[in-house]
């Protein structure tokens, strides 16, 4: 019986070497990102707590140490672990007394999630400091809640006094120019949807660890 031997064209074979040559590629670029990514990590890591903490500095006027704290299962506040989730930032001054307590939270923006950081003073039972922390936000537009000195004037001073344990009066946006209560956030004419967004992430966001914060700020003023 005579056995048929099928010879690949030379389109086959230059396929195959191509394939090959793609996969290798492929392969080498998948391990230079993980090394990339695995090298950079821990550097990464450290300027997002360097500029963390220079936020906190930031909303918190006169603070000169900071502490972090992780509120519990129990709804109390503990000296936070590295790696623990829900965490607030107690300030303090010079003399070793309570500036405030930053928290972080985020909510959905015209272009994607706004991540922020306020601070709270629970003496005042105000917001004393705002700063957002990443946001994606169009540039010349919605990324003046950044830096419009007129809307960054909202947060100092903003009220979120309580009542029943839970704010008094909702944190609203008003149109620009309307704002007559210390609890509204004025707008930025032609970003209405990013301040609408902050204020909606202070209310809501800020707003639930308002409560705890001021309920066991015992726990942080014994730390001075």
């Amino acid at each position: 019986m005579n056995t048929a031997t099928t010879i690949p064209s030379e389109s086959q074979a230059s396929s195959s070497k191509m394939l090959v040559a793609m996969v290798g590629i492929g392969t080498l670029c998948a391990l230079l990102i993980a090394l990339v990514y695995e090298g950079t990590f821990d550097r990464i890591a450290h300027l997002r707590a360097e500029a963390l903490e220079a936020a906190v500095f930031r909303v918190l006027p006169g603070t000169s140490t900071t502490i972090v704290f992780a509120l519990t299962s129990s709804g109390t506040f503990e000296l936070a672990e590295e790696g623990a989730d829900r965490v607030v930032y107690a300030g303090y001054n010079d003399q070793g007394a309570l500036t405030g307590v930053a928290v972080e939270a985020a909510g959905q923006g015209y272009a994607g999630i706004i991540n922020i950081l306020v601070g709270y003073d629970p003496a005042t039972e105000t917001v004393v400091g705002f700063y957002v922390l990443q946001s994606n936000e169009t540039p010349g537009l919605g990324d003046k809640i950044e830096k419009d000195e007129k809307f960054l004037a909202n947060f100092s001073g903003l009220d979120v006094s309580l009542e029943n344990s839970q704010l008094k009066n909702r944190v609203v946006p008003v149109k620009s120019g309307t704002k007559a209560n210390p609890w509204e956030v004025e707008a930025i004419t032609g970003a209405t949807i990013s301040s609408r967004a902050i204020a909606e992430i202070i209310d809501t966001g800020v707003g639930e660890m308002i409560p705890l914060i001021h309920k066991h700020q015992q726990v942080f003023q014994k730390m001075n």
